[in-house]
């Protein structure tokens, strides 16, 4: 049985580039690397040195905080160099691969005779569990927490995104296993979001509560289902995971191997022949990026879509939860009078200089031009127009910047993540960095109540 949730706030940014339906395989990467960043909040402590041999799937380093989650190899090979920054904090981790992997393999769980602390176990010493990320805080989960339900986003909107039902088209049977093992681990339910239920691969899995979502981005993002399904509040704690990573849990459930592989969405208007490409965490983004024509002349490169995404070189890896690369152009010049003139080629949420509303399903071709630069914020009221939550977006904002708990709190800092204001950042006339206000305010919080 499905539920509907129509969202009605929010804006469509359609962009040239996206990836055709058909998918490749990756050449194998040299190199492949963990971020650290992508782990937030997470200390690491090494369990080997640089230059020991290790499996995929054997873990390298566990958290400080909670010594049985363990963080493994994507690959087999050789850890070659761990890249450390200020105070000796680890940055990188990078892998030399061998020619032919090796895996390290576990003894495979019963899913129907196992209670939760197995699955629990299970998947601490799997390396799986860094995939399941709780909120509050928007951090990796917290095992020794009950979360009252758990979320899953099958309907992608934001620009470029990889498409769910295409990636998950054939891996049902990972699905479901992953999915019975999460069931055992909430008293709750597991909420599944779609677009289409009649082609979605969610439509034939069981154990699950089915909701149909439509309307513009951010409906596809899972804290957007979560405040239209089952909110937040104070004390109570809710977990969430990616549909691609439901695949490697399922995997590992069903084989006892690590296959950290994964399906990404290489688009954007710089990407000559946008399409999908077999690879895995961790991969060098080259190994996909020439294949399909990129034009390197001027091209920002980002590691995720371009809300959410980071800027990364085309030497860079690929993040440890992204499954799409973005390739637009950079936006290093500015117009003359650009500003006191009708605009044709941008997007906005408003009639004013642009002319976007006339044609609501054309697709542009943006760079990254902010089209302005930092100032105080200004009251417009473009923030609700696209902002779905039953929050004051602004006054949060702000209670963020003053370091304000009381008023974080009671304004729903509990609610969000970082990605839920990535639309608000996008229409800011005031070019101030959202998402970093909300990152910074998550730590202050988890810092002092967490």
């Amino acid at each position: 049985m499905s539920k509907d949730i129509r969202i009605k706030k929010g804006l469509n940014i359609n962009l040239v580039g996206a990836a055709e339906q058909t998918t490749s395989k990756a050449v194998t990467s040299n190199v492949y690397a963990l971020n650290l960043e992508d782990f937030h909040g997470i200390t690491p402590k090494m369990l080997i040195k640089e230059g020991a041999e290790v499996k995929a799937g054997e873990p390298i380093f566990f958290n400080k905080k909670i010594e049985e989650m363990l963080f493994v190899s994507p690959v087999s090979g050789e850890l070659v160099e761990i890249v450390r920054g200020a105070r000796r904090r680890i940055l990188t981790i990078k892998i030399l691969a061998d020619k032919e992997q090796r895996y390290l393999t576990h003894d495979k769980i019963d899913l129907k005779k196992a209670d939760a602390d197995e699955i629990r176990t299970a998947l601490l010493k799997s390396g799986c569990w860094p995939f399941i990320k709780q909120r509050p805080y928007d951090i990796v989960a917290n095992p020794d927490l009950v979360p009252k339900a758990i979320f899953i986003s099958g309907y992608t909107t934001a620009p470029l995104a990889a498409d769910v039902d295409y990636v998950l088209r054939g891996k049902e049977k990972e699905v479901q296993a992953a999915i019975d093992a999460l069931s055992k681990l909430t008293p709750g339910t597991i909420h599944v979001s779609v677009g289409n239920t009649s082609t979605s691969p969610f439509s034939k899995i069981e154990g699950i509560t089915l909701h149909k979502v439509s309307g513009p981005h951010p409906a596809g993002l899972v804290g957007t289902q979560i405040n239209k399904i089952d909110p937040i509040n104070k004390g109570e704690v809710v977990w969430t995971i990616a549909p691609q990573d439901l695949i490697i849990m399922g995997e590992w459930l069903l084989t006892g191997k690590f296959n950290a592989e994964r399906t990404v969405a290489l688009a954007g208007s710089a990407v000559k022949s946008p399409k999908y490409y077999t690879t895995k965490i961790g991969a060098e983004i080259s190994t996909f990026l020439y294949a399909s024509g990129v034009d390197l002349k001027k091209f920002r490169l980002i590691n995720g879509d371009v809300l959410t995404g980071y800027k990364v070189r085309p030497d860079g890896y690929l993040g440890f939860y992204n499954n799409t690369v973005t390739a637009i152009p950079e936006g290093d010049d500015y117009e003359f009078f650009g500003w006191n003139k009708p605009v044709f080629n941008k997007i906005s949420p408003t009639r004013a200089l642009t002319f976007s509303w006339l044609k609501p399903n054309k697709k542009y071709d943006l760079d990254t031009n902010t089209n302005g630069e930092h100032r105080a914020f200004v009251v417009t009221g473009l923030y609700e127009q696209v902002f779905p939550f039953d929050i004051y977006p602004l006054q949060l904002l702000k209670a963020c910047m003053v370091k304000d708990l009381d008023e974080m709190e009671q304004l729903g800092l509990y609610e969000v993540a970082p990605e839920d204001f990535a639309l608000t950042e996008f229409v800011c006339i005031s070019k101030q960095p959202h998402q970093k206000i909300i990152r910074e305010g998550l730590d202050l919080l988890y810092q002092e109540i967490g």
